[in-house]
């Protein structure tokens, strides 16, 4: 009998260490108003969403709302995303300030500014406003500023919305637009299909980093922005991670692990993966960090289009 329960206990240990991944998918800075106005006023991207039947998390920039001559309308695309069943929603300050700059005093303001149309959404759609993402991730420049955010964070019943993966779709994305500004359509293909094999590289470089670090796959969370590039493949990028055994939860879901109990570690401003957030060892981290899927080329060219304009 001891070794029929053996048996059972190792099977469903292998099932627990290689078995389905859960992600959640976040976006930031939504409403993205100017590509709403260039698209004649289609949302592509909840438009892309609403066929897809995945939870999502919004992060938003009310100040979005603004940018823009048609703010009736850029209202009633915030209202649109605040709406949906499958999005939760989340603060993201109300111009996108950077807090290791602007400072505490700057930095809070621009968090209750940025809360005023989405509270009143959320309360109109029974929602909950309880998570906040740092602008570029920068949680402050050092222990001290992050302390005194984190205190303010807690006594405005607000959770810090960590990321576990992102791939750097802000870069892919500028060339895509670029070369479909200039009519150059294989090559915005060319770029669009490095992002997703990119994306997936990352996904399999983050899980398999999980299971070295506990043993397990953990419930990622997937840090994207609400673009041109993400509005034409996030179905793509959806269906290509099914195949790879993933399924997609809200983010309340992914936050019930275990691992986002854990201590952040990390007080530098730079906008780096909780999964090294956890750590202590400045030199693993180094190592891993250099370790993880190669985008140089991609940099490069960014740069090299940058400098041309």
């Amino acid at each position: 009998m001891n070794k029929i329960y053996l048996i059972i206990f190792l099977f469903l240990l292998s099932n627990y260490v290689s078995g389905q991944s859960n992600v959640a998918i976040t976006f930031d800075d939504v409403p993205n108003t100017k590509k709403f106005e260039k698209d004649d006023f289609q949302a592509k991207l909840l438009n892309q969403l609403d066929t897809l039947e995945i939870p999502v998390a919004v992060f938003i920039n009310e100040g979005m709302v603004y940018k823009t001559q048609f703010v009736a309308k850029n209202f009633d695309l915030l209202n649109q995303w605040a709406k949906r069943d499958y999005s939760t929603l989340g603060n993201h300050t109300f111009a996108h300030s950077r807090y290791s700059d602007v400072g505490y005093e700057k930095f809070t303001a621009d968090i209750e500014k940025g809360e005023v149309i989405t509270r009143e959404l959320a309360t109109l759609y029974k929602k909950q406003l309880k998570y906040f993402r740092f602008p570029y991730n920068d949680l402050g420049k050092d222990s001290l500023q992050q302390h005194l955010i984190e205190t303010f964070l807690e006594e405005n019943e607000y959770i810090s919305a960590p990321f576990t993966i992102e791939s750097s779709d802000w870069v892919f994305n500028y060339l895509y637009e670029y070369y479909l500004k200039c009519n150059k359509k294989q090559e915005a293909k060319r770029i669009a299909n490095s992002y997703i094999n990119t994306t997936l590289e990352y996904f399999s470089y983050f899980d398999s980093l999980s299971v070295k670090q506990y043993g397990r796959h953990i419930n990622q969370i997937y840090l994207c922005h609400d673009n041109s590039l993400n509005a034409d493949y996030i179905s793509l990028l959806v269906e290509k991670l099914k195949e790879q055994g993933y399924s997609f939860v809200s983010l309340d879901e992914a936050m019930q692990d275990d691992v986002y109990m854990q201590e952040n570690n990390y007080y530098k401003k730079w906008g780096v993966s909780w999964m090294y957030r956890w750590m202590t060892n400045n030199i693993e981290i180094k190592r891993l960090m250099n370790n993880e899927p190669d985008i140089l080329e991609i940099y490069k060219e960014y740069q090299k289009i940058q400098k041309q304009r």
